[in-house]
């Protein structure tokens, strides 16, 4: 006699096969999402670059002032706390929630009203120094307007859809390909019901297409590069193996500390419970750190990035060690007084500046290993975003033989960050995990 234990239970069901009738309609709002949110972000972008320019070498040329001594750093940093302090006061909506509280792209759209708010006062932080990217504002603006329109224009199509194409269009135009998107992307869904009845590649056709356009447009419009131009690295050997698995490990571990004191560092900040008390004392004392650590650690970080990874033999492993320290404190205070910024760029010159630390201080590791494994174990800890960190890590070095290398440092480092707490707070201020 048999039991229900023989019982052999039934494979899983297939997705059903999707046709092209269903899929053809997105293409035409998947490219109006994602040229329209690349445009958002370089007009953002260009009006933050122009604003920089004007406050840290017009504005001090034109008093006699060194652009970025100790005093400027310290004024310009204080005195952009107080201009975002204003805006997150007085702008509708108050610039959006609680950047502490936010994810990349996870939650509900934004109202239209915030979003000029919102805009504002991330183009004020990233022309005025504090150490956060444009990623988390840019994507939250672009899904609230796409979200808003999209809905007018065709009430029919799910909520839902405006808004993975718009987060997807973001990132396309942020990385300057479509790669990156369709990660997160299926990052996401991964656990989820599908929003289209069909298989991964079904559901990704939209978003991917809208990140297509997106990075498209950025390429046409800015040419970015996330390439560092290192040294060339030519096949990996057992050594490389050793010191990808390492770095990434140990700067998993340093990027875990800021976030184990992000809480406690939100949480003082907040007992102020004011913006205008709080953005200018946070910008005060990322004036001090820019006083300490030196332009390098100032601002988003990407241009900053080159920068090191120009000269990787030109410091000491004792001042490579002083900029990633600076750095992290820098976008942990930054992060936790509430500019209105994303981490991403951030955390990959705190990675960069601890892999040439590495490097200095073991000559035997690559340069390019260094920087890569470093920015991946960073990035594992700040954004508990497995792909972006392994795509991040891989593109700033042109070498097939690092993506080896970054998919087997990955595995341990994300042993050491999973399950553990996050850089993102619940409303009532406990970590997420």
């Amino acid at each position: 006699m048999s039991t229900s234990a023989d019982v052999t239970p039934p494979p899983p069901p297939v997705p059903p096969a999707v046709s092209a009738r269903t899929l053809l309609p997105l293409v035409v709002p998947a490219l109006v999402v994602g040229v329209g949110c690349s445009l958002l972000f370089l007009a953002v972008s260009a009006l933050a670059e122009e604003l920089q320019e004007v406050l840290w070498t017009d504005l001090p040329d034109a008093l006699g002032i060194g652009g970025y001594s100790a005093l400027w750093m310290i004024v310009m940093l204080t005195s952009t706390g107080v201009l975002v302090g204003l805006v997150v006061w007085k702008a509708p909506g108050g610039a959006g929630p609680d950047p502490a509280t936010l994810g990349l792209g996870e939650e509900e759209p934004l109202r239209p009203y915030v979003v000029p708010g919102l805009l504002v006062a991330n183009a004020l932080m990233l022309a005025g120094g504090p150490s956060l990217g444009p990623e988390n504002p840019i994507i939250a603006a672009n899904v609230a307007l796409a979200f808003w329109l999209g809905t007018k224009a065709l009430p029919g199509a799910p909520g839902q859809l405006w808004m993975s194409l718009a987060t997807a269009a973001t990132l396309g135009a942020l990385f300057g390909t479509p790669v990156a998107a369709a990660l997160v992307v299926s990052e996401a869904l991964a656990g989820r019901p599908m929003p289209v009845k069909g298989s991964l590649w079904d559901n990704l056709f939209g978003p991917l297409l809208a990140a297509a356009a997106g990075s498209l447009t950025t390429t046409l419009l800015a040419s970015p590069s996330f390439d560092l131009g290192l040294p060339p690295f030519g096949r990996p050997d057992w050594g490389d193996l050793l010191a990808a698995i390492v770095v990434a490990c140990a700067a998993a571990v340093l990027g875990m500390v800021a976030v184990l004191l992000f809480p406690y560092v939100h949480r003082a900040f907040g007992s102020l419970r004011h913006p205008m008390l709080m953005l200018p004392l946070g910008g005060l004392v990322l004036g001090l750190l820019g006083a300490l650590g030196g332009q390098l650690t100032l601002f988003k970080g990407l241009h900053e990035v080159g920068e090191l990874a120009a000269d990787p033999d030109g410091r000491s492993a004792g001042q490579f060690a002083g900029l990633a320290v600076v750095k992290l404190v820098a976008l942990l205070v930054a992060a936790a007084c509430g500019f209105r910024g994303g981490r991403i760029f951030p955390a990959v010159f705190v990675g960069a500046a601890f892999g040439l630390c590495v490097h200095a201080l073991v000559p035997g590791v690559h340069p390019s290993v260094g920087i890569a494994a470093g920015v991946l174990g960073m990035l594992l800890a700040i954004t508990r975003q497995g792909w972006i960190s392994l795509f991040t890590a891989a593109v700033l070095v042109s070498s097939p033989a690092i993506i080896a290398l970054m998919c087997i440092a990955s595995l341990p480092a994300w042993l050491l960050v999973t399950g553990r707490p996050q850089m993102q707070l619940t409303e009532d201020g406990t970590p997420l995990r």
